[in-house]
C-alpha cells in the first residue's frame, strides 16, 4: 500500500518560500546584517510543555542558505520545563534570522500539540488498557508531522488518511440503507471494518453485522457504559465526539477501547519557544 504521508524537504521548502516571497530574500536582514558576520543561537522554551517538531526545524536550518547547523539537546516527547533549552543553532547570522521564524512555527505547532497530547495521556494514565488517539482533523499539508506531535506527546495515530482504513461514518449509513448494508458492503476491502454509530440500535445492528470496531458517537456517560455491557467484547468499542479532557476520563471509566480526540490537532495552543541569539563573531 502507498504511503501518502510528503516530504519533509517540500513542506519546508514550502514554508521558506512563502516566507521569502518572490524576491527570495529576507529584506529586513539583508540590509542590516553584514553577511561575513557569524552567530550562534538557543532555542529556549518560555513555558513548559512537550517538545516536538525537531526534525522540521533542524531541516529549516540546513535548506537555508548559506546553511547552519542545528544540533538538538532534548529529542522530541521530552517534557521541558520553563527556560529549558531545547537546541542550539551555528552559523551565518543572517541565515539564523531567516529561520527563525520558520522553525519556531514548526516547533511551537507541534509541541502544542505534544503537549495537550500528553496533558489527555497523563489523565488517561490510570486506564492502562484505554488506547488515546488522534482524528483526521488536521493542518492540510502537516498531518504526517502533526501525527508525530501525538506520538511524542504519548498518543496514537487513528489511520493516515481516506486510503488506509475502512471507517463508515453517518454518510455512509443514510446513503447505504442501513449500518447493516454498509458493513456488508465494506467488508470487499478486505480490510477490518470500523463503524459509527449513534444509538444503542445501531449499536446492536453493528455488533449483528460483526463490525471489528464500533465507534460511539456523542453518546452520554451512561449510554457508553450500556453499549460496553451491550458489546460483551464482541467488538472493540471507541469514544468519539467533543472529548475534553474530563470527558475523556469518563469514557475510560465507562470502560470503553478507545478514545478519539479531535482537539489534540484541531485545538492546541502552541507553545511559547523563542530564539535567542547568544554571540556573534567574524
Amino acid at each position: 500500500m502507498v504511503s501518502s504521508k510528503p516530504d519533509l524537504d517540500v513542506v519546508v521548502s514550502a514554508a521558506l518560500a512563502e516566507d521569502l516571497g518572490e524576491r527570495n530574500e529576507d529584506v529586513t536582514t539583508s540590509t542590516v546584517i553584514d553577511p561575513g558576520l557569524m552567530g550562534e543561537a538557543s532555542v529556549i522554551a518560555r513555558k513548559p510543555g512537550v517538545l516536538s517538531g525537531s526534525d522540521a526545524a533542524a531541516r529549516v536550518f540546513e535548506m537555508v542558505g548559506p546553511t547552519c547547523k542545528y544540533v538538538a539537546i532534548v529529542p522530541d516527547g521530552t517534557r521541558l520545563g520553563a527556560g529549558a533549552e531545547v537546541a542550539k543553532i551555528t552559523g551565518p547570522l543572517s541565515s539564523i534570522l531567516i529561520g527563525e521564524r520558520t522553525a519556531l512555527n514548526f516547533l511551537q505547532r507541534m509541541s502544542g500539540i505534544a503537549t495537550l497530547t500528553r496533558k489527555y495521556a497523563d489523565a488517561l494514565a490510570p486506564f492502562p488498557k484505554v488506547t488515546l488517539l488522534d482524528t483526521r482533523k488536521t493542518t492540510p499539508g502537516l498531518r504526517f508531522l502533526e501525527r508525530a506531535a501525538v506520538r511524542a506527546g504519548g498518543g496514537h495515530n487513528h489511520r493516515d488518511g481516506l486510503w488506509d482504513a475502512i471507517l463508515i461514518k453517518d454518510n455512509h449509513v443514510a446513503a447505504a440503507g442501513s449500518v447493516s448494508e454498509a458493513v456488508r458492503r465494506a467488508r470487499k476491502s478486505g480490510m477490518p471494518i470500523e463503524v459509527e454509530v449513534e444509538t444503542l440500535e445501531q449499536l446492536r445492528e453493528a455488533l449483528e453485522s460483526k463490525a471489528e470496531i464500533v465507534l460511539l458517537d456523542n453518546m452520554s456517560t451512561d449510554l457508553m457504559r450500556e453499549a460496553v455491557e451491550i458489546t460483551a467484547g464482541r467488538a472493540k468499542l471507541e469514544a468519539s465526539g467533543g472529548m475534553t479532557l474530563e470527558g475523556a476520563v469518563q469514557a475510560a471509566r465507562a470502560g470503553v477501547d478507545r478514545i478519539s480526540v479531535g482537539a489534540l490537532t484541531h485545538s492546541a495552543p502552541a507553545l511559547d519557544l523563542s530564539v535567542e541569539v547568544t554571540r556573534t563573531w567574524r
